[in-house]
């Protein structure tokens, strides 16, 4: 079993002033699964911690990746044309490449769950293979 990682818990454990700090911080730390970043999903995340905090943040993450603590799924082939249908699909809700690459990770590792902080936009994505996902930390 894995749990995916969006970006939004990424950032808040991060980011200490963030008022998901301390329930995502808990939960990347507390999960025995191993935490899935769609490889998109960092560069998202290199953006806004150089917007937002410093690049020594980001540093660490890839200490973390290095480390074992992460492991970083690339798009495979297959994953392309269901972001595109998601982008498409989705286009007038604000989903772009990164939440729709998400999904399809979700999607390929057949997981119900998703750890990120976007309960508005991955609450009105319909997974092919489950109803809907189960959205960590509540």
């Amino acid at each position: 079993m894995a749990l995916v990682v969006d970006t939004g818990p990424l950032l808040a454990a991060m980011d200490r002033s963030d008022k998901h700090h301390l329930a995502c911080r808990r939960l990347l730390e507390t999960t025995s699964e191993t935490l899935v970043i769609p490889a998109p999903v960092l560069v998202e995340v290199d953006y806004f911690v150089h917007d937002r905090l410093t690049p020594a943040v980001f540093v660490q993450l890839l200490d973390d990746i290095a480390a074992g603590a992460f492991v970083v799924a690339d798009l495979t082939a297959a994953d392309f044309p269901r972001v595109r249908e998601l982008c498409a699909r989705y286009a007038g809700a604000d989903i772009g490449f990164v939440d729709a690459s998400v999904l399809a990770v979700v999607e390929r590792l057949g997981e119900h769950k998703l750890a990120t902080i976007d309960h508005k936009h991955f609450g009105m994505l319909r997974p092919r293979h489950v109803a809907a996902l189960d959205l960590l930390p509540d």
